[in-house]
This record gives structure tokens, sequence and C-alpha cells, in this order.
């Protein structure tokens, strides 16, 4: 199910989110522009590999090394479908949590969700040598923000079935529907940790759940948002 677009309402002007959105498209410009094996380089340096976080643990990592790429990975895409799905998903859930918690806690926030995801895709393969890298993690915590922030909420939604059409979900319908799948292949993944590549589903769960609970952290409702804003977390 890919959502288009959402009734929840906004007040402010998302500008994080369209902040980082753009700064993953040049970033990703970027790795467009090396060559193959600069390219391969760039990825495995600053994504995250859970061997190298292993081996930091054991000693034989240096630190920046091992828990830099916590970071950076955020910000590493492998394909243009890879990043497209990723910005968009963040543009549909991202404005409303963005409006909810504040533009900096916001910022704080999605950085938080992502390295947790990231930390939870390392425990549960901590053998693997393939760079963990996407903002998927990070946008993982944005939907499960929004599921707690906005489970009235309803996406129009493109459904593939023979063939494609569109119908408004629940978001607490779509969003739980998601995690589940996640969950799933998560478990479906639990024997591959030596695989060269593939798609990091303990990072979806980490990031999705780590989102729900710092919600009563990070959420600030404001005055201004009255009857919509409780309308859609009654």
């Amino acid at each position: 199910m890919i959502p288009l677009k959402d009734n929840a309402p906004r007040l402010t002007f998302p500008g994080v989110t369209i902040t980082l959105i753009a700064v993953n498209v040049l970033i990703f410009l970027y790795q467009m522009m090396l060559s193959n094996y600069a390219a391969d380089n760039f990825i495995y340096q600053n994504g995250v590999v859970p061997l190298r976080v292993t081996g930091f643990i054991n000693g034989r990592v240096p630190l920046d090394t091992a828990l830099a790429p916590f970071f950076t990975c955020m910000f590493l895409h492998g394909s243009w479908l890879h990043l497209i799905g990723n910005m968009w998903f963040l543009w549909i859930f991202g404005d409303n949590v963005e409006d909810s918690f504040g533009h900096f806690a916001f910022l704080v926030f999605y950085f938080v969700t992502g390295f947790a995801a990231s930390f939870v895709q390392v425990a549960m393969s901590p053998m693997s040598r393939v760079p963990t890298i996407g903002a998927s993690g990070a946008i993982a915590g944005v939907m499960g923000a929004y599921l707690i922030l906005f489970p009235r909420a309803r996406v129009l939604t493109l459904v593939p079935f023979i063939l494609y059409f569109t119908m408004e979900i629940p978001a607490v319908v779509m969003l739980v529907y998601w995690f589940v799948i996640q969950f799933f292949n998560g478990l479906g993944s639990l024997g591959s940790q030596y695989a060269t590549g593939g798609v990091a589903f303990w990072a979806h769960v980490g990031g999705f759940i780590a989102g729900m609970i710092l919600v009563a952290v990070f959420r600030r409702p404001r005055p201004q948002m009255r009857e919509q804003y409780y309308y859609y977390n009654r």
C-alpha cells in the first residue's frame, strides 16, 4: 500500500521535514557522481556495519569508526527507488509529527529514533558485514509517532489488487499493517545475518517502536491546535 496523502491538520510550515528531504536528495546526487568503487567505499565507510560495532564492543575497532555511521547512515540510499520511497513516507507523515512536536524537538526525535533503529538492527544481526543505510529507520520512528498522535486520521492510499485503485484507510490500520509486515519479514531474516544484502526489517521495527514510546517525551500540544488536534487524538 502506497500512501498518497492524509487528512490530519497541520498549522505550521514543515521546515525541518523539507530540509531533511533536501539534504537526503543532495547527498544521493553526490553518491551518483562517484565511481562505482568510490560509491561502494563511501557507503561502507558511512553505513552501519554490525560486525564493526561488535568489534568496537570487543575493543578491536575505534569508537568513531563504529559509532559515527549511526548518524551518517541516515542520509545514504542505495537507489533512486530507495530514496524516493523513504522521502515520500517522510513527507506524508513527517509534517504532522513536526507540527505536533515543534521543529527542533522533531529534529532531535528523528535522529534519536534513527539511532535506535540502527541499534536494533545491529542487535539482531551482530555478525553481519553488510552496511545498513537509509533513512527508513528514522522514518519508521516518525510513523510510530504518527500512529499515537493521529490514530483517527485517514490516509488516501494506492492499493495494488490486480489493478491499482485508491481508497481512504484509517491511519491506525495502515500503520499497524505496515509494522506487522516488517516484524514478520524480520523474523524471516533472522537466519540470514551473513547475507549480502536486503531490507533492514529490524531497523524498521526498532524505529517504529521507539517512535511510539518517545511520543510521551516529545509531544508538545499547543493551544492553537484546539479542536483539530484533539479530534485526531481522542
